[in-house]
């Protein structure tokens, strides 16, 4: 039976993630998943497929807020912001929401880190977090770019990597949940699963972009064409390469590596 191999989150969107022992599973995604945005002056979200050297800042969290850290920066300390903080409106893709300005140290901070003029926004409040119809169904979500939670299959991987010159940590990939001891690309007719406490719901391949070519440790750019030259010659779907499967969370709850991955229904493959 399928089983969780490993799971993270990225409590900054775009930065570096981390790997806790066990993931709380609200509505809108893990708890502590993508509630902290870095935007340009103009409130647009800036990521890895602009900015690679994002994937060297690592953002601990903290009881107050989180400590952003670079190997060869001091680390800076960012107080979660309170409610008496200035909201602005900041955009991810193409939707605009309100989110709470994080201090202008920490924005200072992330400019010198990325070389271009940055600022650190919070959502302080998920459940009035974006809204996306899946299946005639509002799911929240938070500043992900479309839904709360990503599955990743090792097996898959391993096929993946079978195709390219240079193997591939799953990390390039950046995946909620990591399962193994499932047959490579069977993830593709999962629709209901059970991990723990939580039921998810698969709804979708997922979409592949530049950000696959970007080392997460160094933050370097080898090869620009893998590995979405190599998907494109068999993931193909509509609307890109796919890799992974988007899922929404049906029943909150707790989850942990070890856990196994019960499939509660399938269906035929959603590769398109």
């Amino acid at each position: 039976m399928p089983r969780v191999a490993a799971v993270h989150i990225y409590p900054v969107k775009s930065l570096h993630r981390i790997s806790p022992d066990h993931l709380d599973l609200r509505p809108w995604g893990p708890e502590g998943d993508r509630r902290w945005l870095v935007t340009d002056p103009d409130g647009n979200f800036i990521s890895q497929r602009e900015c690679s050297a994002m994937a060297l800042i690592t953002p601990t969290p903290t009881a107050l807020g989180l400590t952003l850290s670079r190997r060869d920066m001091a680390d800076c300390v960012v107080r979660r912001p309170n409610d008496h903080a200035h909201r602005r409106h900041v955009r991810v893709w193409g939707d605009w929401m309100e989110a709470r300005e994080a201090s202008q140290r920490a924005g200072e901070w992330l400019s010198a880190a990325l070389g271009r003029p940055a600022r650190l926004a919070y959502m302080d409040t998920p459940e009035a977090a974006r809204i996306r119809d899946v299946g005639g169904q509002a799911n929240p979500v938070s500043f992900a770019d479309e839904y709360p939670i990503l599955i990743a299959n090792v097996a898959s991987l391993d096929d993946l990597n079978t195709r390219l010159d240079e193997k591939l940590p799953m990390t390039r990939f950046r995946p909620n949940i990591v399962a193994e001891d499932a047959e490579a690309w069977e993830e593709d007719g999962w629709r209901r699963i059970r991990i723990g406490e939580a039921i998810l719901r698969v709804v979708s391949p997922c979409a592949r972009c530049g950000i696959t070519s970007v080392d997460q440790e160094t933050g370097e750019i080898r090869d620009r064409k893998q590995p979405l030259a190599a998907l494109a010659s068999f993931r193909r779907g509509h609307g890109g390469v796919m890799f992974a499967q988007n899922a929404t969370i049906e029943t909150p709850g707790r989850i942990a590596p070890g856990d196994t991955i019960e499939i509660l229904e399938r269906g035929e493959s959603n590769l398109g």
